[in-house]
């Protein structure tokens, strides 16, 4: 399994970063592999594929570069830079670095990402950076910035749920929770960040980022000794925009945009998550959430700095009886 070592320093200044780069990244590898893990996803593929697959076709290899750099278990370094961490960058900004990724490096990483050889076109090629930089342009203005606010929303969401989880139950939690079934702190200092068989790294002394996206993929990436993040799918109750389904006797009995607050709240979830998860203003669901609270149907508690709502027993009850 692959782990980092990390200090106590480097653990105690750890931040979650939005990054539209990593989203962008994240919607790529979803196309590439023309499979979504949920209703939103695969109707978001329904919508774009077949641009996707017919800017390809224009540019042969362009697809064939696409392919080598997202391998079987390892991303072209060029492919995934690591965010700097210092605020919230533009995609403009963040794309940069892919840009000037120094094309000599481009073929070796791509040789790691497959594996084994590298295709003749792509080895001859001096230009692959540029190219991957223009194809991930493509993929943010065509695919990802239309519905740029709700991710956006989303990815906050995701934050503020991993910090509460953070203030209840510590590094170990919050840890584990990131990518069930790949990492999980295993104690001494150590995160196991994936299940492959890589050397440890030292993260002590660098930066600790976490960087969620909305789709249902991750990876690690690092600069030197300096920067590390980890980039892992933001909780599915949140990516799904679908969200569940609310009875028809609950709506008419509260309202649609009521009914649809409160049967999100069968695990805490703070305002700016139901904002992400309902599409509704947050002066609408703050109206709601008073409501429902003096209707004993929902409680609310503090984590932090964060406000988490959740079903009472009667709201429980009463979301059960309706289904």
């Amino acid at each position: 399994m692959g782990w980092w070592r990390i200090g106590t320093d480097s653990l105690a200044g750890s931040r979650f970063v939005v990054s539209p780069l990593a989203e962008t990244i994240a919607a790529l590898k979803i196309l590439h592999e023309a499979s979504g893990s949920h209703p939103g996803e695969r109707a978001w593929l329904a919508r774009h594929l077949p641009s996707y697959r017919a800017r390809l076709a224009a540019e042969p290899l362009d697809a064939l570069l696409v392919g080598a750099a997202i391998g079987r278990t390892w991303n072209a370094d060029f492919l995934t830079p690591t965010p700097l961490g210092e605020g919230e960058q533009s995609f403009e900004e963040e794309v940069e670095a892919v840009r000037a990724a120094d094309p000599a490096a481009a073929v070796p990483q791509l040789a790691v990402a497959l594996g084994g050889p590298v295709p003749e076109p792509l080895c001859s090629a001096r230009d692959l950076p540029e190219r991957m930089a223009g194809v991930l342009t493509w993929v943010w203005r065509e695919t990802v910035l239309p519905e740029w606010p709700r991710r956006r929303r989303v990815l906050e969401a995701d934050v503020v749920a991993r910090t509460a989880q953070l203030v209840r139950g510590g590094w170990a939690a919050a840890l584990d929770e990131l990518c069930p079934g790949k990492m999980r702190w295993l104690g001494d200092g150590r995160l196991q960040v994936n299940s492959r068989e890589y050397p440890p790294r030292s993260v002590d002394g660098g930066r600790l980022l976490f960087v969620p996206v909305t789709a249902s993929t991750g990876w690690v990436s690092w600069e030197g000794s300096e920067r590390f993040a980890v980039v892992y799918p933001c909780a599915g109750v949140l990516a799904d925009p679908s969200g569940p389904v609310t009875p028809r006797a609950l709506a008419a009995l509260l309202g649609t945009a009521r009914a649809g607050v409160l049967v999100r709240l069968q695990t805490p979830k703070s305002t700016s998550q139901l904002v992400a998860l309902t599409g509704q203003g947050l002066g609408s669901v703050g109206r709601h959430l008073k409501v429902l609270l003096d209707a004993g149907l929902v409680r609310r508690g503090r984590a932090g700095r964060s406000v988490l709502y959740e079903w009472t027993e009667a709201g429980a009850v009463l979301v059960a009886a309706q289904r």
